[in-house]
């Protein structure tokens, strides 16, 4: 009884602060004070206020937080013994060695500058393309076919 008093009190108050924002011609601040404001007097309205109250003076509920919080503590407990074996660490290195070559694709370990690899890259072919529109236009695409000869495309 007390909580909703409480709750429609705030709301009011709310609402009261909202209408002297509007009157100060600040109409979003006064629509957000509005909206917090209501929000007290809509949980009493739906019955969360009052649930609340018999929870906060419920023994079964704080004994059901008390269950709880065992359960989490025991959760925790078994996370951290398992970080702590030797086993499961190794499967995790190898599995972040696996996820980390999954993670490269198949074709870029070849280096990409020079000739290193020994075989010719396929990506070389298209660097004949900007060499001959760059005959045509002389010093326009010198610039670009130079970076693109430097990188191998």
């Amino acid at each position: 009884m007390i909580a909703e008093t409480v709750c429609s009190a705030v709301s009011a108050a709310g609402l009261g602060i909202a209408a002297v924002t509007a009157y100060r011609r600040r109409f979003l601040t006064a629509a957000r004070v509005a909206a917090y404001s209501l929000v007290p007097i809509g949980l009493v309205m739906t019955g969360v206020v009052e649930w609340l109250a018999d929870t906060a003076f419920s023994p079964v509920a704080w004994a059901g937080f008390g269950v709880l919080g065992v359960a989490w503590v025991l959760l925790m407990t078994t996370r951290a013994v398992e970080r702590r074996r030797g086993g499961t660490r190794k499967q995790r290195k190898e599995a972040r060695a696996a996820a980390q070559r999954d993670a490269v694709a198949p074709g870029a370990s070849a280096p990409s500058l020079g000739s290193g690899s020994g075989s010719p890259r396929p990506a070389a072919q298209p660097a004949s393309r900007p060499a001959k529109a760059s005959r045509g236009g002389d010093d326009d695409f010198s610039d670009i076919e130079a970076i693109l000869k430097k990188h191998g495309i």
